[in-house]
């Protein structure tokens, strides 16, 4: 994995479209665009606490996986109201090969084993599954903020976190795909799909009335809000920096050990050289 690669696929996303008609007039700011520049602030906000959280530790399965399980349920009911609403404009953004369930409860199964027996969603994703809900009786069409930012996350971030987690040595086996079907497509480029879903993205805001399209970007900042709550809810990562903690408390006193066991048989054997030198004078 190329994570320069990686970065230049989001650094693809700044893009414009000239306005039809005259060559020389102001391009025309795409309505994917105008959605990550008034997210950006809380979306950097959030991806420090993402690194701050699991930077450090997404190479552990079991953070790996519980970072997966607060996101499961989220994924699962957009792709249940992409379904919903597949009649309307929301279902141009039914991109094939971008639904995650089955790939979440795909790596759930390798993680957690039998993880649906005694399963309760916790209070933090119930409150953003709640929210959903609201918002899908009030305006389905606000969805749309939360299956654009959420998918992209997974098209961008989700990528760039796969590959430092398979570059981690305590990562799952690198040769092979279990664990990792989140972030697998098999033969589906990741380009293609990120393009894809923009264009959808934007063509559907030329088809909505502008109070409406207002709306979805204002409800692009409660997308990462939510985020952050679950994220932070994600449990096992305090142990994880411990155990780390400790094992580099006990290497470094394994290596001040050594040292001085080397520097005392130095002196030692400076001492018997001197002795030597001293009976050998007499």
């Amino acid at each position: 994995f190329k994570l320069d690669s990686l970065h230049l696929e989001v650094n693809k996303m700044e893009e414009v479209t000239p306005s039809s008609g005259d060559a020389t007039a102001p391009a025309k700011k795409l309505f994917s665009q105008e959605m990550r520049e008034i997210t950006r602030s809380i979306h950097n906000k959030s991806d420090t606490l993402v690194n701050m959280k699991l930077g450090v530790t997404m190479s552990d399965d079991s953070v790996w996986a519980e970072g997966l399980l607060v996101f499961y349920e989220i994924f699962k009911y957009l792709e249940e109201a992409l379904e919903r609403h597949k009649d309307s404009l929301i279902g141009d953004l039914l991109i094939p090969g971008m639904a995650r369930t089955a790939a979440f409860e795909e790596d759930l199964n390798h993680y957690l084993g039998d993880w649906k027996e005694g399963y309760d969603v916790r209070p933090e994703v119930e409150n953003y599954l709640k929210h959903l809900r609201d918002i899908e009786d009030k305006d389905p069409y606000l969805l749309i903020a939360y299956i654009y930012h959420l998918y992209m996350g997974l098209f961008s971030g989700g990528q760039v976190l796969r590959a430092k987690r398979f570059m981690s040595l305590s990562s799952v086996d690198k040769s092979g795909e279990k664990g990792n079907s989140v972030t697998s497509y098999d033969n589906i480029s990741i380009g293609s799909l990120k393009k894809q879903l923009k264009e959808a993205i934007n063509g559907l805001a030329d088809n909505i009335d502008i109070e409406t399209r207002q709306a979805i970007l204002e409800e692009g900042v409660n997308v990462f809000k939510l985020n952050n709550t679950i994220i932070s809810s994600v449990k096992g990562v305090d142990s994880v920096l411990w155990r780390r903690l400790m094992k580099l408390i006990i290497a470094i006193l394994l290596i001040m050990l050594f040292l001085f066991v080397l520097l005392s048989s130095g002196n030692r054997n400076s001492d018997t050289d001197i002795d030597l030198d001293i009976k050998a004078e007499l």
